[in-house]
């Protein structure tokens, strides 16, 4: 019997999926240098058991840098299970992030020029509807982004690895890995590939993420594959359509990374479904983003768009 994965309605209510999300801190995160907050941080976990597990000892900051302790508090904070923080964390963590937040320069999706402005001679049918930007997703003011998440569904727990699914989690903050694990309770098994399920974005300039694990290529691409990546991006659009509000989704590039999917063939998947997704339900959204960050993704989806036609 194959394993299905939770419906929207089993756990929107659990997550509290549409209500705003609104800080716990008090105080103007200004007037709280980042310095300040890191160590206060690393003071009220020092007895965590994440601590220890990233190799957090006492006195282990002192004399560190700004910017090398803020490194260690996110060690800390990406091996910690889903569970509450102590006392007063919640707060001084949410003017950290707050900070950070509006230290960073937000991209407006939907004023991101379209691939029809971008590539006027692609005969991509979805040109006009889509967009190709390269940049850092956690930056990006869409109102969903897609995470390419692994089956657990609860965040990379390798400090500093350079995935996505570790990125989204250190800037929107511990919240979205105890949505993710609620989420993961109540279904009782691990995420199937070519499934998705969508939290808040928390510190995000994104309203939702939506999770999904995408296939693992170990060996030469086959058929299977490629139907497990449609499912993928395929899911993701068909949750972000239950949601009221969502007129922007934006995608990173699901399987490419560790999971080991061929670029340039992941942006024909990619660029084929949204495709024929959006010619089903015309007008759901206003603007779907292809986001990639490294120059040999955004090279492959050119190869995508210049060197053949992408869409059937």
């Amino acid at each position: 019997m194959p394993v299905t994965a939770l419906p929207l309605a089993a756990y929107r209510a659990a997550v509290a999926l549409d209500e705003p999300f609104r800080p716990t801190a008090t105080h103007d995160p200004e007037q709280w240098s980042g310095g300040d907050a890191v160590r206060a941080l690393l003071d009220l976990l020092g007895d965590d058991p994440a601590a220890t597990r990233a190799g957090l000892r006492p006195g282990a900051v002192d004399g560190l840098a700004e910017a090398d302790a803020r490194r260690v508090l996110r060690a800390v904070l990406t091996v910690r299970e889903a569970a509450p923080l102590p006392t007063g964390a919640a707060e001084a963590l949410d003017m950290l992030l707050s900070r950070e937040r509006r230290a960073r320069p937000t991209t407006d999706a939907a004023s991101l020029p379209t691939l029809r402005d971008t590539l006027p001679r692609t005969t991509y049918r979805a040109a006009d509807r889509t967009a190709l930007w390269q940049g850092d997703l956690t930056t990006l003011g869409a109102d969903a982004v897609v995470n390419a998440a692994n089956s657990a569904l609860l965040g990379c727990f390798a400090p500093m690895h350079a995935c996505i699914d570790n990125a989204l989690h250190a800037a929107a903050g511990p919240r979205l890995r105890a949505d993710c694990h609620t989420i993961m309770s109540l279904q009782g098994h691990p995420e199937p590939t070519g499934t998705a399920k969508i939290t808040r974005g928390y510190h995000l300039p994104a309203r939702y993420v939506l999770h999904t694990v995408g296939p693992v290529v170990d060996g030469p691409l086959r058929p299977p594959h490629e139907r497990a990546l449609a499912a993928s991006y395929r899911a993701c659009l068909d949750l972000a359509a239950e949601v009221d509000g969502v007129r922007t989704v934006a995608f990173c590039g699901i399987s490419t990374g560790v999971f080991g999917y061929p670029r340039t063939p992941a942006a024909r998947t990619a660029l084929d479904t949204v495709a024929d997704w959006l010619d089903r339900h015309p007008g759901r959204f206003d603007r779907v983003v292809f986001n990639v960050y490294g120059d040999d993704d955004h090279a492959a989806y050119t190869r995508a768009l210049t060197e053949s036609t992408p869409s059937r």
